[in-house]
């Protein structure tokens, strides 16, 4: 584990990574700790909160204003946004606005138009635009792209196959045996590479494995930034197996694989959940091929992990992380219980 980890009495400073549903919904829990002013540093456990969000969404809306306009996929940045917005309200609501008629705005969401507009009128830079759409939402916090580059993942199946394009891969018949960016070699921002040194709490998850998780990894500076990082180090394990991607996957497998594209020791902790899925969600997700992942702790904490577990799972519509108790958790055991150790 990492035994660097900074002596703090004050507010932490917490970088999360990650794309697609996860991000947001580890956003939207943490975001009502965040301090934005000084006088809340006092009672309120975050003094910066910052997302970097992976950039190889290909399909739906975000994939045709990435071809049309050679910009950076805006979906998962925008759901960032929103999650991460004061207050969820009129502004949010028109961000995720997505049009049902109207020929080529069909399928589009307001946001994604919206940022796209905006790097164009900031001379194309993509990162610019989204500092700028964060103070128009009042978010409580920081967003990065992982690149301001535009880069396609591409995948080797086991059977031997190349595909490329993020929407294929997620579709891929075929277990994936190796993911690389294309092209290689691709730099991030260096505001990334910042918030990392500087982060007391580093977050990776929940989301797909292949296609939201691991390309933020796939950059070697990003990679070697949190293998050198001060900051407490943790996976967020997934609650289901995705179809295409992870099926048969144990927490283990999914660290596992983390590790094969990176470097063993990446991290320090593992979060789990430890609440059932009902037998009628179960059914539910069994038909689409989806199961509940085994935690595999045992073989976690061979693997030098520490592991926290928690009731972490909410249904509703989908089998999701219940945002409210993750944040506690991750508050309560990296941040507040280090903070009060510190202070003893």
């Amino acid at each position: 584990m990492n035994n660097n980890q900074a002596h703090r009495t004050h507010p932490a400073r917490i970088v999360a990574l990650g794309g697609g549903t996860g991000l947001s919904s580890v956003l939207r829990g943490l975001k009502e700790y965040v301090a934005r002013r000084r006088e809340e540093r006092r009672r309120l456990p975050i003094a910066d909160l910052a997302a970097v969000v992976t950039v190889t969404d290909d399909g739906g809306s975000s994939g045709r204003l990435r071809r049309e306009y050679r910009v950076l996929p805006p979906g998962d940045i925008r759901n960032c946004m929103v999650a991460l917005s004061k207050d969820e309200d009129l502004l949010s609501r028109l961000f995720q606005y997505r049009f049902t008629t109207g020929g080529d705005l069909l399928g589009h969401s307001f946001g994604n138009i919206f940022l796209t507009a905006l790097t164009q009128v900031t001379g194309g830079d993509f990162p610019e635009a989204v500092r700028l759409s964060g103070q128009v939402l009042a978010i409580r916090g920081r967003i990065f792209p992982s690149t301001e580059r535009n880069v396609t993942l591409e995948a080797e199946l086991e059977n031997g196959t190349i595909i490329r394009g993020e929407t294929r891969i997620s579709r891929s018949p075929s277990r994936i045996h190796r993911l690389r960016l294309v092209p290689p070699h691709v730099k991030p921002l260096p505001e990334v590479l910042d918030a990392i040194h500087q982060a007391d709490l580093i977050l990776i998850g929940p989301g797909s494995l292949y296609t939201s998780i691991i390309p933020n990894l796939l950059l070697s500076k990003v990679k070697d930034a949190i293998l050198r990082a001060r900051a407490t180090r943790v996976y967020i394990a997934n609650l289901m197996t995705q179809p295409g991607e992870t099926e048969g996957y144990s927490v283990a497998d999914h660290v596992r694989a983390i590790y094969d594209h990176t470097q063993k020791g990446l991290f320090d902790w593992v979060v789990l959940n430890r609440k059932q899925v009902t037998p009628r969600a179960l059914r539910r997700y069994r038909a689409k091929g989806s199961e509940p992942v085994p935690t595999s702790q045992a073989e976690l904490e061979r693997m030098g992990l520490g592991c926290v577990t928690g009731d972490l799972l909410l249904e509703d519509k989908v089998v999701r992380h219940d945002q409210r108790r993750l944040a506690r958790l991750l508050l309560d055991k990296f941040v507040r219980h280090e903070q009060h150790s510190r202070s003893n």
